[in-house]
């Protein structure tokens, strides 16, 4: 068995990462030419939109080579709207290729996905594409890298006559001072001979240069283009020379399914298999759901997914038979540090354009949902309404396309939302009784709500009836607690408090004489479940809640002519400057921005820095909305707090 490499290929949009896949299939003899992505004849983009738009939307995998090893390259997304497509596929790497633009620079999602790949630690090469563009300065890309990325960056190539189309890449030898100089910073073997003076010795470089790569101490550079193909050379004895292979590993099965996808033939889930072997016609648990049997395993190699019998720790397979979700794994994959980026803050309400198919469209949502548990959805089905939360509004597109291109239906979506939250304020306790206050059903209840700590979301607790209520009363209860809160006194999910009972009753299962059990005279589940919304929602209007919007914490980097117009922007939209660094020709604003206004600022930097200016940002806190006008949100289904309509239309 040849040995492997599990490679991301990831960037900023309009990088040229895809480009860089397809030259690299190229190189390696698996296309006969490389796809465009302008021409939409990519191999990876498969989706229409991602060919119409020349982004890359869904993660896909394909193989080539290198002499004796096969390097699965996963091509992701790069578009701030999908990073959670790249999130998911982050953990299931050996290594990874950051792409950057030697005419853009690096630029904000460059900081974003550098700073996920160092958390996770994942071995990571740079690749500095376009030394053909016009405008083209790898000097200035360099200093970049140094200054937000990493100083420990070893030049493994140089360019010449950059750009136009007769830009040459050619390699930097190992024995080099300016890649001994920097590699000796990460060994103390090579520092020895350095400083004493000696002439360094490549087996000695290369050795400490693959262990300062493998633990993150070191960041190989490569320059090149991938339309010309120069600098390819360089970069294919990069992944071939010094980029960690994939452990083979022995033992159970365990491997992690980072995309679910549909091809001419169904539903198929694609698997990073860590240890052990996976065989067709296997009983196997993906997740937390029962043994399922696996009808068909397809290895990811040079060509294509290769039908077969068996899968082996290393490999990535393409499983069928199994209703696996992305996120699920099978055994125990070995522990990894994991990034999580910003959930999604944004929400948008889905509409069929024929509203006939309204249910056709809930049943499409919810498929989609299923396979990606990432895509948040918020069904309705009494007020006929759909909502899904978003990162940004392109991925309303690919929603929309989905919908019409797999379901046949056509979506509209409305003005999209930023999505607060509720926090308790104080105190409050309600009560129920059976048959008192119009209550109808067969139960009792009495609630507590008090607010907790900041991030302990919504804790439940049986109280002094532990042991005195029968436990699926207990859980019917709870239940219908979480329920309720998802729509707090402003429409808003509430978060951090705790729910208490503090009171129970019910009626005994009984039956009237000679007959079987008679729910008429005796308390099921559903009565407590119903009535548990009424009674906290009560305790809740009693304790109040804040509502509190998303607080991003940014970092932006801004040239000196340009600090005082964007420091006068960042009042207007309500920032708050944390700290000033100031360094040759730049500063960094460190600071918090509302979530609702990062739009604003990140659509009217480019104008107001020439470019210059790169902000890195992320949902940093939730704080409570300060003024007159408090957002809320139209509630949805039948609202506990109108008593007497709840217990109307949510009969026993």
């Amino acid at each position: 068995m040849s040995s492997s490499l599990n490679l991301g290929i990831v960037a900023h949009v309009d990088a040229g990462k895809t480009s860089l896949t397809e030259r690299l299939l190229f190189e390696a003899g698996v296309v006969a030419t490389p796809g465009s992505v302008d021409a939409g004849t990519t191999r990876t983009d498969s989706m229409e939109l991602e060919r119409r738009r020349g982004i890359t939307i869904r993660a896909a995998v394909t193989s080539f080579s290198i002499g004796g090893l096969v390097v699965n390259l996963v091509d992701t997304p790069g578009h701030p709207d999908f990073v959670a497509e790249v999130e998911r596929c982050l953990g299931v790497l050996d290594a990874a290729v950051l792409v950057l633009s030697s005419v853009e620079g690096v630029q904000a999602q460059t900081v974003v996905i550098w700073r996920a790949l160092r958390r996770i630690g994942i071995p990571t090469v740079l690749f500095v594409n376009k030394v053909d563009r016009a405008g083209s300065d790898v000097g200035r890309v360099l200093e970049q890298v140094r200054r937000r990325l990493t100083p420990a960056v070893v030049e493994l190539a140089e360019v010449r006559d950059q750009g136009g189309a007769a830009a040459r890449v050619t390699a930097v030898p190992l024995t080099e001072e300016s890649v001994v100089s920097v590699v000796a910073g990460a060994d103390d073997q090579v520092l020895a001979r350095w400083v004493a003076g000696e002439a360094a010795r490549r087996p000695d470089v290369l050795r400490a240069l693959r262990q300062g790569v493998r633990h993150g101490a070191l960041t190989g550079l490569v320059y090149g283009s991938a339309i010309t193909g120069a600098g390819m050379p360089q970069l294919r004895g990069v992944l071939r020379e010094i980029m960690p292979r994939a452990a083979r590993r022995d033992g159970s099965l365990a491997g992690t399914v980072f995309a679910v996808d549909r091809d001419g033939r169904g539903r198929r889930a694609w698997v990073r298999l860590w240890s052990g072997e996976l065989r067709v016609r296997q009983l196997v648990v993906i997740g937390r759901g029962r043994p399922e049997r696996v009808t068909e395993l397809a290895v990811s190699e040079p060509g294509g997914p290769r039908v077969g019998a068996v899968a082996r720790s290393g490999q990535i397979t393409v499983v069928r038979g199994p209703e696996a979700r992305i996120g699920d794994t099978i055994g125990r994959p070995p522990r990894r540090r994991t990034h999580r980026f910003p959930p999604a803050t944004l929400q948008a309400l889905v509409e069929p354009e024929d509203p006939t198919q309204r249910s056709a469209l809930f049943a499409a949502l919810e498929h989609l949902a299923d396979e990606d548990p990432l895509i948040d959805l918020h069904l309705d089905q009494a007020e006929g309404q759909a909502a899904v939360s978003l990162h940004g509004e392109v991925q309303k597109q690919v929603i929309s396309a989905l919908l019409e291109q797999r379901f046949g239906v056509r979506a509209q979506f409305r003005a999209t939302t930023v999505v607060c939250l509720e926090r308790v304020v104080g105190g409050g306790a309600s009560a129920d009784r059976i048959r008192l206050s119009g209550n109808p059903y067969l139960a009792g209840i009495g609630l507590r709500v008090r607010a907790a700590p900041t991030g302990s979301g919504v804790e439940f607790s049986p109280g002094v009836e532990r042991g005195n209520l029968p436990p699926a009363f207990i859980t019917a209860t709870e239940q219908g607690v979480r329920s309720a809160l998802r729509q707090g006194l402003r429409g808003w999910e509430v978060t951090d408090c705790t729910v208490t009972m503090t009171e129970s009753d019910y009626w005994p299962r009984q039956s009237k004489p000679h007959q079987k059990f008679d729910k008429s005279i005796s308390t099921v589940a559903a009565d407590f479940r119903n009535l548990a919304p009424v009674v906290v929602l009560a305790a809740l209007a009693q304790a109040g809640t804040h509502v509190c919007q998303p607080v991003d914490r940014f970092e932006l980097e801004v040239p000196d002519e340009a600090f005082g117009p964007v420091t006068s922007l960042l009042g207007r939209l309500q920032a708050a400057i944390l700290d000033t660094v100031a360094s040759t020709g730049h500063s960094l604003l460190v600071g918090h921005l509302p979530s609702a206004a990062v739009p604003e600022l990140a659509s009217r930097l480019p104008g107001m820095t020439g470019g210059e200016g790169v902000l890195v940002s992320e949902v940093d806190h939730y704080s409570p909305v300060t003024g007159d006008r408090t957002p809320s949100r139209r509630r949805t289904g039948i609202d506990p707090l109108d008593r007497a309509t709840w217990f109307r239309d949510v009969p026993r």
